[in-house]
C-alpha cells in the first residue's frame, strides 16, 4: 500500500483550485492526470525580465519590465492593432500593440495619465519602440507578484506558463516534508536540499542546478533501487539447477556455424542454468544477430535437464512465427512445442492447457496469455522474454511466479540499448552481446527521397517485383486523420494495388489475427510481393526474400524505431535496400536522425545517438509503461548519476539495513513516490 503522506500528492488533478473539465483537457493532452504529474511537470526553460527605469534600444529584443504611463490611443480600421502610446520616466515613447484587441479593452488596461508597470519583448518598428502584447499591465503597487524571472513550461493548446506556474505552486504546497533517503556524506557533497525544497525552488527558478540534480538524482535512484530489490529477492529464492545432457542439442542440423558471440553467449546462458540461483540475464542483440538461435538452445538445455520452457512475444504475429521457426528448427527432435495467443478458444485450448499440465508439452511459446490464471505448468524451469522492452517487472515477475520455484529467466532485445541506459533499464539483470552478425549478411543500403519522388519509387517497386523481389511498404499510420497529411497504410494499400496489381497486401494493428495470419503467410510463401504495413512489422517478421524496404514519412520515426523496420530486410543473403520518404519540411532533429540512417548500419551506435536527440523516455520509440522512465533525468545527467545511485542504493543495502533500517524507511516512500513499487516483491511482504 502506498504511505498515507503521499495520498495528497497521488489525487486526481481536479483536487487542484481552478482545475474542472475544460482545464483538465489540456493538462490530459500533457499526460497530467494527478497532482504528482503537476509537481513533476518541470519547467523547460525561464523569461528574465530585465527591470528599467528608461527605454533603451539597446534592449531590443529582451524581455524588460518597465513603468509607462499611457498618452494616447490609435486604432485601425478592421480587424487591425490597438495601439496605446506611451511614454517612460523620462519621457521616451513606445507603442503597446494588441493584435485583435478590443480598443475600449486597451483604454481600460492602460488608462491616460496613470501608471503602470508594463512587461513584454521591447522591439523596434521601422524608427520607432513597440512591445507587441505585453506579458503583463498591472498597477505599480502590484508589479511585486510579477517576479523579474518566470518559468517556462512544456504546454499544450489552452494552457499557459502562468496557468502551469499557478497549478505547479498548489501541487508543491500539497507535497509533503519527507525523511532523507539519500546518504548524508552524499548529499553534503553536493550540496543538495532537501527533497520538497529542491521541488519548490526548481518551479521557482528553473535554473537552480543545485534543484534540478537533487531531483533528478531521487529518480535515478528510485529505480536503481527498485531494481536491486527485485534481484535480491529473485535471488533469495532458491531455483534449481538445469543441466542439458546435450543430446538435443547435438542432434540439432545448424543452418551455420554459430559466431562467436553466439557461442559465447549460449555459454555465459548455460553456466547461469547450471545455478541454483535462478538466471536473470539480458541478451542484447542487433537485427539480425541470431537472438533466436541462442534461445533455442537454452530451451533445449530446460528439456534436456526435463523442465519446460516458455517463450513470450509480444505480438501474435512474432509469436507465431516463433512457433513455426523453432519448430522447423527442431524438425526431427522428440521436442513437442505449442502456442497460444488470446485467439485460441474451445478445443485447441483445453488441450494445450493440459498438455502443459502434465508436462507432455516441453515448450510453450505465446502472447500475454501465457500469463493468465489458467495456465498452470507441470515444471516450468525457463522462461524467454522477446523484445523485452515490452514487458516491464512486474510482468516479467507475474510469470516467474508460475512455477513452484523462481525459474531461470532470458530477456532478449533487438533494440540495441546505450551502455548508459543498460544499467538503468535492467540493473537487475546480467548482460550477453551480440556483436557479431551471422555470415553471409551484407549491409543494408538505404537512401533519403523527398515526398515529391514517390513516383519514381513506386516505379522502382515495380521493378523490384517484377524482377522476383519482395518489399515492405511502411505507413505511420491505419486511416486519414483531420490533423495530419500523413499517407494512411489503407489508402496506400489501394493506391499502390491500382498500379501495381493484384500482389500487394496489407496488414495494421486493428486487423483480426487470422486476417494478420493469413496476409503474413501470403507474403512469407510469396505470393505477395509487397506488403504494406503499419509498425506492426516493427519486430520479428523474418521473410528472407523480402530485400527492399520504403519507410514513408520517415523523419516522423525515431531513430530505434527506424532501426528495427530496416532490420525486416537484410536478413537473407542477397543485397537490401531501404527507402526513407521524407517530408518537405525538417527538424534539425530529423535531418540528424535521417543522415545518421543513411551513414550506418550499427544499431549500437544507433541507439548512443538516439539517446542524445530524443531523451531517455523516448528511446524506444513510444514510451512503454512497464519500464524506467525519466521525467526528471535527462539523458545528459544520467551518465554521472546512475553509478552514483547504484553505489547508494548498495549502501543502503549491504551497511544500512535495507528497507528496514531507518534510511530503507524513506527510501520505501521514495519507491512508491516515484511508482518503482511494482513487482518488488519486498516491498508488497515488507
Amino acid at each position: 500500500m502506498r504511505p498515507e503522506i503521499l495520498n495528497p500528492l497521488f489525487a486526481e488533478v481536479t483536487a487542484l483550485k481552478g482545475v474542472g473539465a475544460v482545464l483538465a483537457r489540456p493538462l490530459e493532452r500533457l499526460g497530467l492526470a494527478r497532482v504528482v504529474d503537476i509537481a513533476f511537470h518541470l519547467p523547460t526553460g525561464w523569461v528574465d525580465r530585465l527591470p528599467r527605469e528608461t527605454l533603451d534600444i539597446a534592449d531590443a529584443g529582451r524581455t524588460i519590465a518597465i513603468t509607462l504611463t499611457a498618452t494616447g490611443y490609435r486604432t485601425s480600421p478592421g480587424r487591425g492593432p490597438s495601439r496605446a502610446h506611451a511614454i517612460d520616466a523620462a519621457g521616451n515613447a513606445v507603442s503597446l500593440v494588441y493584435f485583435g484587441g478590443n480598443s475600449g479593452w486597451v483604454k481600460k488596461l492602460l488608462p491616460l495619465g496613470e501608471p503602470r508597470r508594463v512587461s513584454g519583448k521591447l522591439e523596434t518598428y521601422g524608427q520607432e519602440l513597440q512591445i507587441v502584447h505585453p506579458d503583463y499591465v498591472v498597477p505599480v503597487e502590484e508589479a511585486e507578484d510579477h517576479p523579474t524571472r518566470e518559468a517556462v513550461y512544456p504546454l499544450s493548446e489552452g494552457m499557459t506558463s502562468r496557468r502551469m506556474a499557478q497549478l505547479a505552486a498548489q501541487a508543491v504546497a500539497r507535497a509533503p516534508q519527507l525523511e532523507e533517503w539519500i546518504e548524508p556524506g552524499l548529499r553534503a557533497k553536493h550540496q543538495w536540499p532537501a527533497w520538497r525544497e529542491a521541488l519548490a525552488r526548481l518551479h521557482a527558478d528553473p535554473s537552480d542546478a543545485p534543484a534540478r540534480a537533487r531531483l533528478a538524482y531521487d529518480e535515478v535512484f528510485a529505480s536503481q533501487l527498485a531494481l536491486m530489490l527485485v534481484r535480491a529477492s529473485t535471488r533469495s529464492r532458491p531455483g534449481r539447477a538445469l543441466v542439458g545432457d546435450g543430446r538435443l542439442r547435438g542432434a540439432l542440423r545448424l543452418p551455420y556455424q554459430p559466431t562467436g558471440a553466439q557461442a559465447r553467449s549460449i555459454a555465459e546462458i548455460e553456466g547461469d542454468m547450471r545455478q541454483r540461483q535462478p538466471m536473470l540475464r539480458l541478451l542484447q542483440g542487433d537485427v539480425g544477430s541470431g537472438k533466436t538461435l541462442v534461445a533455442a538452445m537454452a530451451l533445449l538445455v530446460a528439456v534436456e535437464a526435463g523442465a519446460q520452457g516458455a517463450f513470450l512475444a509480444p505480438t501474435e504475429i512474432l509469436a507465431r512465427q516463433h512457433h513455426e521457426s523453432l519448430r522447423a528448427l527442431f524438425a526431427g527432435l522428440p521436442v513437442n512445442i505449442a502456442v497460444l495467443t488470446g485467439r485460441d478458444k474451445g478445443r485447441v485450448r483445453e488441450a494445450t492447457l493440459m498438455g502443459l499440465a502434465d508436462g507432455s508439452i516441453h515448450i510453450l511459446i505465446g502472447t500475454h496469455a501465457i500469463f493468465q490464471e489458467a495456465v498452470a505448468y507441470r515444471d516450468l524451469g525457463l522462461v524467454v522474454v522477446d523484445e523485452q522492452h515490452r514487458f516491464g517487472v512486474a510482468q516479467r515477475m507475474l510469470l516467474a511466479e508460475k512455477a513452484g520455484t523462481p525459474p531461470h529467466l532470458l530477456a532478449m532485445t533487438a533494440t540495441p540499448i546505450p551502455r548508459t541506459l543498460t544499467l538503468a533499464l535492467y540493473g537487475e539483470m546480467d548482460v550477453s552481446r551480440l556483436d557479431e552478425m551471422p555470415p553471409g549478411r551484407q549491409p543494408i543500403e538505404t537512401r533519403v527521397l523527398s515526398q515529391e519522388r514517390l513516383a519514381d519509387v513506386i516505379g522502382a517497386v515495380g521493378r523490384h517485383l517484377a524482377g522476383g523481389g519482395q518489399a515492405y511498404w511502411v505507413c505511420p499510420l491505419v486511416e486519414e486523420s483531420e490533423k495530419t497529411d500523413l499517407a494512411a497504410a489503407e489508402e496506400r494499400a489501394a493506391a499502390l494495388r491500382a498500379r501495381l496489381g493484384d500482389r500487394v497486401g496489407l496488414v495494421h494493428g486493428r486487423m483480426k489475427g487470422v486476417e494478420k495470419d493469413t496476409v503474413m503467410a501470403a507474403f512469407a510463401s510469396g505470393a505477395l510481393g509487397l506488403l504494406v504495413a503499419t509498425t506492426v512489422i516493427e519486430v520479428g517478421v523474418d521473410v528472407p526474400n523480402a530485400t527492399l524496404i520504403v519507410i514513408e514519412a520517415a523523419d516522423r520515426f525515431g531513430l530505434a524505431q527506424l532501426h528495427q523496420l530496416r532490420g525486416r530486410v537484410g536478413r537473407g543473403s542477397g543485397a537490401s535496400n531501404c527507402l526513407l520518404i521524407r517530408g518537405q519540411h525538417l527538424s534539425e532533429t530529423a535531418r540528424a536522425r535521417l543522415a545518421l540512417m543513411r551513414e550506418t548500419n550499427d544499431g549500437f551506435l544507433i541507439a548512443e545517438e538516439d539517446l542524445k536527440l530524443r531523451g531517455a523516455g523516448e528511446l524506444l520509440g513510444t514510451r512503454q509503461s512497464g519500464d524506467a522512465q525519466f521525467r526528471l533525468a535527462t539523458p545528459d545527467m544520467l551518465g554521472p548519476l546512475l553509478r552514483m545511485a547504484n553505489d547508494d542504493a548498495r549502501l543502503l543495502i549491504e551497511r544500512d539495513g535495507g528497507l528496514a533500517g531507518p534510511r530503507g524507511q524513506a527510501a520505501r516512500v521514495v519507491l512508491y513516490l516515484f511508482e518503482r513499487d511494482a513487482g518488488v516483491a519486498l516491498l508488497r511482504s515488507g
